[in-house]
């Protein structure tokens, strides 16, 4: 009999306290625990690896707009070179250009009986003759009648000749009325005519310019007229 009372006793040692619960009630809280972790460090790992491929993404659109920039820089870079390289060959061929003006001018002397004002020569022919005939007759001296570019050339051309007659100079409306160009065929743009002048455009062709004694300005006449010319070369 006491042996039965210590065995119903030691089996009661192993009953479960009802406060404790189970062995299996006391691992099953720490197990939900950890799923709940578990569940929440892989929606942050998800988090960043969304992040990240975003931040990815950014930073390939931004490597991809500088390296359009930076070709884009570098086009306009080797544009600027080849207009400096052109603008250093035209100083350069502007340069040597002057150099060979320079060395006209140093050099040059006007044949005798001839005038010389800044770069030119001027001669007044000795004959009356036409507009044509004087043109022709300048250019037998390798020139032609003259060209005026400037108010001082005029007033140096009004000084060459003391005479009363008009003298011929490089100007004509000949091939289109109205229309004035000089014998090297640029167009008049500075003029100095006499007041009322040109009026040959009334039917009198009046297609030649000369200009007169008594005022040293312009005037249309008829080519045909014999005047003596000034050459220029």
């Amino acid at each position: 009999m006491d042996n039965d009372e210590n065995t119903y006793a030691n089996s009661s040692s192993f009953r479960a306290n009802p406060r404790e619960g189970a062995p299996f009630q006391r691992w099953k809280r720490p197990s939900r625990a950890a799923a709940v972790c578990l569940g929440l460090l892989c929606v942050l790992l998800l988090a960043g690896i969304i992040s990240l491929s975003v931040y990815q993404r950014n930073q390939s659109t931004s490597y991809n707009n500088l390296t359009k920039e930076r070709d884009q820089l570098q086009k306009e870079k080797d544009q600027l070179q080849k207009e400096r390289d052109q603008l250093q060959k035209e100083r350069d061929q502007l340069q040597k250009e002057k150099e060979n003006l320079n060395k006209k001018i140093k050099g040059r002397r006007c044949p005798e009986a001839w005038r010389e004002f800044e770069f030119s020569c001027y001669y007044i022919t000795n004959e009356k003759k036409t507009w044509t005939q004087s043109s022709e007759e300048c250019q037998e001296f390798g020139a032609d009648l003259v060209i005026i570019n400037s108010k001082e050339e005029q007033v140096f051309i009004n000084g060459l000749y003391q005479t009363k007659n008009n003298v011929w100079i490089g100007l004509t409306d000949s091939v289109t009325e109205g229309t004035w160009k000089w014998v090297d065929g640029t167009p008049l743009t500075t003029a100095n005519w006499e007041r009322g002048q040109p009026n040959g455009n009334n039917g009198t062709d009046q297609d030649c310019g000369e200009i007169w004694n008594r005022s040293g300005l312009w005037n249309d006449e008829k080519c045909s007229i014999k005047n003596k010319g000034i050459c220029e070369k």
